[in-house]
């Protein structure tokens, strides 16, 4: 009698907790889709400030927000992958950010990050952007071609560690002009936890 109890309270719980999901995914736009995957990205990360997924939804409001550098990546139809590209200034140039990289813990080292972040560095080159900055770990963006920033002259805001802060040429000599502090949105720096 126990385990037929047992069992009938798993299966009521499992109802509950399906029927929940499923009004509480109702009205999810693409935007909270995103915005939950950059949480959960973000959750267990070290470094990680737990705003990620509150400046990005800042950011997608911004006059710093370019649509077609908004990018996912899906599989049947759900999110597994998204990057960000946004307008940064450094004096009258407009550079890009590469802000956020997130791929679903059960979908990383399959590719879909680099294709994206590849995707990205073309449609920004084809739409006339002379470079890419980022803040983050060396060894993994150098494989995408970003170099130091401080050897093109090229800084982060006052905040960042200029050890980790790396620019990407979309086209050769195109930062030869170009030198600076890169002025963030001031999102990154209004948005606490």
């Amino acid at each position: 009698m126990n385990v037929i109890l047992g069992i009938v309270f798993f299966i009521c719980g499992s109802l509950a907790v399906y029927l929940y999901q499923k009004k509480k995914y109702k009205n999810f736009t693409e935007e909270d889709f995103v915005c939950e995957l950059i949480q959960k990205s973000f959750f267990k990360s070290k470094n990680a400030t737990h705003t990620e997924h509150k400046i990005v939804k800042e950011l997608l409001k911004s006059e710093d927000f370019i649509k077609d550098l908004s990018l996912t990546a899906k599989l049947k139809g759900m999110i597994v992958g998204y990057v960000l590209f946004t307008k940064v200034k450094i004096g009258k140039d407009t550079l890009l950010l590469l802000f956020p990289i997130v791929v679903a813990s059960k979908f990383q080292k399959k590719g879909i990050g680099r294709s994206l972040i590849e995707k990205g560095h073309l449609m920004a080159k084809t739409m006339g952007y002379k470079g890419v900055v980022v803040y983050g770990e060396p060894k993994f963006f150098e494989k995408f071609g970003y170099e130091l920033a401080s050897t093109y002259g090229i800084f982060p805001p006052t905040e960042l560690e200029k050890e980790k802060f790396f620019v990407k040429e979309l086209k050769e000599g195109s930062l030869k002009e170009i030198s600076g502090e890169v002025i963030y949105p001031k999102v990154f720096f209004e948005i606490k936890e």
